[in-house]
């Protein structure tokens, strides 16, 4: 059985969050979220992790902390990394999700990022490539990679994507990956698209 690490902060957006963990689930993928503190040198750990407030004020109860042992690409088949300005940024700038997404991409594992989570392919220092985002941080990456409007780019391991509008889409190309083109259609149909939805 596949197996997914999804991340989440305090300010990760709900939408990129709760849609890529439930369409994951549903093509039977072992998937966890694990929680980053904004402040990780002042931030006191007990026994389970906090709730993380999302980008709209949700409250989202993670399964676990990160854990380098345990978040490494020998535990999981791919990484995600949500969007949400705020947890975008904690995400981003964290030294251990720099160094799982470099770990990962170099085990031939994938990664996904959608919104200003992909600023983490730039703070990563991941090789040029085809890459999207969400418009706001557009500038932050053109210059560093090979920039596209597309809802979802796939290179190579690193799957981006732009916003809590084409989330849907990102979940399922990731379990397209993840699990085969059968078993997105099995996932697909009973979301009940409307009729000409373009994927």
């Amino acid at each position: 059985m596949p197996s997914a690490l999804v991340l989440i902060a305090d300010g990760t957006e709900e939408m990129e969050f709760t849609i890529t963990y439930d369409t994951l689930v549903r093509a039977g993928v072992k998937t966890t979220s694990a929680f980053i503190p904004a402040d990780a040198s002042s931030f006191i750990r007990s026994i389970s992790p906090p709730v993380a407030k999302g980008s709209r004020g949700i409250n989202i109860m993670p399964d676990t902390y990160l854990d380098a042992a345990e978040c490494g690409p020998d535990k999981h088949d791919l990484l995600v990394v949500p969007g949400g300005a705020i947890g975008a940024a904690t995400m981003s700038s964290n030294s251990t999700v720099q160094k799982l997404v470099q770990d990962y991409i170099a085990s031939g594992k994938y990664v996904g990022m959608i919104c200003a989570g992909s600023l983490t392919a730039k703070t990563s220092k991941l090789a040029r490539q085809p890459l999207t985002s969400h418009p706001s941080v557009r500038a932050e990456l053109e210059e560093d990679f090979e920039y596209s409007d597309e809802p979802v780019v796939v290179s190579g391991n690193l799957v981006t994507s732009r916003g809590p509008g084409t989330t849907f889409p990102f979940a399922l190309t990731l379990v397209e990956l993840l699990c085969g083109k059968e078993k997105r259609e099995q996932v697909r149909a009973p979301m009940v698209f409307p009729p000409g939805t373009p994927f």
